[in-house]
């Protein structure tokens, strides 16, 4: 996209805005949806991109913005396609323990509430630094970090004995990464 005078490399940041935008619609039809309707939005307003702004910061706050805004239009729209996804039958995952276990955390991300899964999307999948995700949720630092540690609690959980479907002990054991914070195992 040319702004004015000045060239912008959109390009380069649409995997991390495809990302968020699947992290955000939970589909991934919806997610291309989305990241067009921010890049037009984000060429509609680019006299609001100050000099200096992190781009990438600039097109998550346009591409989140959006996403909010239709939210609010759309919210029995939503509903309807939210019980259609939930009533088709899931599909059997690989025999593979691995495949079991990237399963569970990805139904478990899959369940952290919309405001959680966002936060934690944007720090520990898109590498943002919490005020970067704060502003990007246009929310406050502290509201970022308290969403993040209730979203890291419900998915450590699936280490929990009797939280989750029960552990497979054979072969190498995948965990997620811990963003901030210490993990202690024996907590």
């Amino acid at each position: 996209m040319i702004f004015g005078w000045r060239q912008f490399d959109v390009v380069a940041h649409l995997v991390p805005l495809r990302r968020y935008a699947r992290s955000l619609t939970r589909h991934p039809e919806d997610a291309e949806d989305l990241v067009q309707s921010a890049l037009l939005r984000a060429y509609d307003r680019r006299g609001s991109f100050r000099a200096g702004e992190d781009l990438r910061t600039w097109l998550l706050v346009v591409l989140h913005s959006t996403f909010v805004d239709g939210w609010r239009r759309q919210a029995a729209e939503r509903a309807r396609i939210q019980a259609v996804s939930e009533a088709a039958p899931s599909h059997a995952e690989p025999a593979q323990d691995h495949a079991l276990q990237l399963g569970q955390v990805w139904r478990a991300y899959q369940g952290l509430p919309d405001d959680q899964r966002a936060a934690f999307h944007l720090v520990a999948l898109e590498g943002l630094s919490y005020q970067q995700a704060a502003e990007v949720l246009e929310v406050p630092i502290g509201t970022v970090m308290s969403r993040l540690a209730r979203a890291r609690d419900m998915l450590r959980r699936l280490d929990a004995p009797g939280e989750a479907a029960p552990r497979v002990t054979r072969g190498p054991t995948p965990s997620l990464r811990v963003v901030g914070g210490s993990h202690d195992p024996d907590a």
